[in-house]
């Protein structure tokens, strides 16, 4: 009988730890076998919003750009810059592989090649595990089962510490649901970042601003026009749709087709390649032609923040009976033919 009652309040205690949900504590040591597949989940067409404290650029909201191949692309805002991150989860570990400033245009940059990356997690996800965030900084599990208290709701999470001449970060990561606060803390500061929300089937909405010829066929006039990306959206496949809608500006024919569309980061240009009915179809005169042109450079070099905007027909140069545009030769953003407003 007092064996039966000893293995009877075991087992009691085993489903309370269980209830709990304290890793630490549950039998057979369960954090060996954690995933951080688990703890940082990739989702479509999400929006994550985060409160912030101490500086004003803590808050910030998250989208979800593109997901490819073990890879994710995000995009942050946080009221002054709109940064995009490359992700990549193997071998156990979650590393980040680029991280670009100042990108408002859409790009898809998970299928680039990446020397060097920054290990953001690190299996095996236990205590005391830790491991090279760059150079003189040092990353460490100091905790997995942390309770963290959100706007959204109460977690239990996986606490990363990283630690560098700067400061000291303290990142919270939580089952199902990702990143839900960090920390960071130094002589004299401490910022925070916390959960605030998550808004699901939510896509980025950007404006693009739309230069085409104006009525009298003389100069350029532009239009603001609202576009919605899902996550994995191509730019190419979005802009032609936009434009087309909007076929009384006559800048692409209804059976054109954007081949490419990629962004140069070397060259820092835009390239655009379009089928062979954006020429066969135009029918214009030269001077509406040359409208036609610099209403694309316009849109794409505004877009993308470029300069240069690189034309080609089908793999080929642009040529037409009016215009040759050679193989190196780009089209100009240029504003001063722009409508002046009434």
């Amino acid at each position: 009988m007092k064996r039966l009652l000893f293995m009877t309040l075991i087992l009691l205690l085993v489903l309370s730890a269980c209830k709990n949900g304290n890793i630490a504590e549950q039998p057979g040591n369960i954090a060996d076998t954690l995933k951080i597949e688990d703890y940082y989940p990739i989702t479509e067409n999400v929006k994550y919003i985060y409160k912030g404290e101490g500086n004003e650029f803590a808050s910030y909201t998250v989208y979800i750009d593109y997901i490819s191949n073990g890879r994710v692309q995000t995009r942050t805002n946080n009221g002054g810059t709109e940064t995009v991150k490359v992700m990549e989860l193997k071998n156990g570990q979650l590393t980040e592989l680029m991280s670009r400033n100042e990108t408002y245009f859409r790009e898809n940059f998970t299928g680039r090649e990446y020397s060097n990356g920054k290990v953001l997690l690190k299996e095996p996800l236990k205590d005391g595990n830790s491991w090279s965030a760059g150079e003189g900084i040092k990353s460490t599990i100091t905790g997995i089962d942390k309770e963290v208290v959100t706007p959204h709701g109460n977690y239990r999470a996986i606490e990363v510490t990283t630690e560098g001449s700067k400061g000291t970060t303290l990142e919270y990561y939580a089952k199902v649901v990702g990143l839900v606060k960090s920390v960071s803390k130094g002589d004299g500061y401490e910022i925070s970042s916390t959960l605030s929300s998550i808004e699901k089937d939510m896509p980025l909405t950007q404006t693009v601003t739309l230069f085409h010829p104006d009525i009298d066929g003389v100069n350029l006039d532009t239009v603001d026009v609202q576009v919605n990306f899902k996550t994995n959206d191509e730019a190419k496949d979005v802009i032609a749709e936009t434009i087309k809608e909007l076929s009384v500006y006559e800048i692409l024919s209804t059976n054109t087709k954007i081949n490419k569309l990629y962004f140069d980061e070397k060259k820092e240009s835009v390239h655009i390649d379009l089928s062979k009915e954006f020429v066969t179809e135009m029918n214009a005169g030269a001077g509406f032609e040359g409208l036609v042109l610099q209403s694309i450079a316009n849109t794409l070099g505004t877009y993308y923040g470029v300069q240069n905007v690189f034309l080609t027909v089908d793999g080929g140069p642009y040529e037409s009976g009016h215009i040759l545009l050679n193989e190196d030769e780009p089209l100009k953003v240029d504003y001063s033919n722009i409508k002046a407003p009434k």
